[in-house]
């Protein structure tokens, strides 16, 4: 049986997070072994958030530090952030998810990963982008 969107977008996020620690570490990586070490199965909205979100990085990390007020995304824990790039990616980018679900599913992952004030956060960040698309 596959995988729900839900679950893939927990996949998605491990890998970016796991991307975001090998490139602090100056550790050599490749995206394709990371996304098939993660998935029993190749699965084309993984890859599409996983490569979305590594293509417009600076754009996504550009575009949530500007909603935020004291804080900025290389302060949120990594997986905050990375949670908070593919809901960006999500609202911007995938036109077949409705922004309300992009929000909805990001903050369910917050919820398990991060800590109140990040959830907040990213919750509130999502909600201003949505507003202006």
């Amino acid at each position: 049986m596959g995988k729900t969107r839900s679950e893939l977008r927990e996949k998605a996020m491990v890998i970016l997070y796991q991307i975001d620690i090998l490139k602090n570490n100056n550790v050599e990586f490749s995206v394709e072994n990371l996304i098939s070490e993660n998935l029993e199965v190749d699965n084309e909205f993984v890859r599409n958030i996983v490569y979305g979100v590594i293509t417009h990085l600076e754009s996504l990390d550009e575009l949530a530090n500007s909603h935020m007020k004291d804080w900025s995304i290389s302060r949120i824990d990594k997986t905050g952030a990375a949670i908070l790039r593919m809901g960006l990616y999500e609202i911007l980018y995938e036109e077949d998810t409705p922004n309300i679900v992009a929000i909805n599913e990001a903050v369910e992952l917050a919820k398990k990963y991060s800590d109140d004030n990040v959830r907040k956060i990213i919750n509130a960040v999502l909600d201003k982008v949505s507003n202006e698309n």
